[in-house]
């Protein structure tokens, strides 16, 4: 028989992204990003330190959801969701990681319900610590570097400017509310709307 922790927590949603001031507004915090803007569609302040993340309680379609940002650096992002997960016994299913993708043009959106990791470190790390890579994603586009010989490290670590800053906050409302529709109405639903 399968015992829930007494908050009932059943989703883990966890936004990726670097700590601290340096980091902030770049690609490779697009999930951040989208949880400034999950802040204001859910009215919650994702400010509880817990897990080496901070974290917010929030109820979705009658889910009881736990939002998190990991504190620790992007490669190390598995050890806050791992921790999570384990506590609350969340399969990695319900664990839906919103992230930036080079791949993608600025401010597309791509659900996907599992996946590889795809040469993204925060996601390596919560595969390794899930133990599994089946766990939902929604990915926001930043662009690929504009040539060859561009440092891929100084692209992700650039600043959304301009025309592409207003497409990555429109991308991160997008992302913030297909949150909802993926919980509520599944992956397919949240596919065929968002994709």
């Amino acid at each position: 028989m399968f015992f829930r922790k007494p908050s009932g927590i059943t989703w883990l949603v966890v936004f990726l992204g670097n700590p601290g001031p340096r980091y902030a507004g770049t690609r490779h915090n697009a999930g951040f990003l989208t949880a400034d803007a999950a802040e204001k569609q859910y009215d919650v302040k994702i400010n509880r330190s817990r897990f080496k993340a901070l974290t917010a309680e929030c109820e979705i379609g009658g889910e009881k959801v736990l939002f998190m940002k990991p504190q620790t650096f992007m490669n190390l992002s598995g050890d806050a969701v791992g921790q999570a997960a384990a506590f609350y016994k969340i399969s990695p299913e319900h664990v839906l990681v919103v992230s930036d993708e080079m791949s993608l043009p600025v401010g597309k959106i791509r659900i996907r319900p599992k996946g590889s990791a795809g040469g993204h470190n925060g996601l390596k790390s919560i595969i390794a610590a899930l133990s599994s890579q089946d766990f939902p994603r929604i990915r926001l586009g930043v662009g690929s570097p504009p040539h060859a010989d561009y440092d891929v490290k100084d692209w992700v670590l650039s600043v959304f400017r301009n025309e592409d800053a207003e497409q990555i906050t429109d991308a991160a409302a997008r992302a913030a509310a297909a949150i909802e529709t993926y919980i509520t109405c599944g992956p397919e639903k949240a596919m065929n709307q968002y994709n």
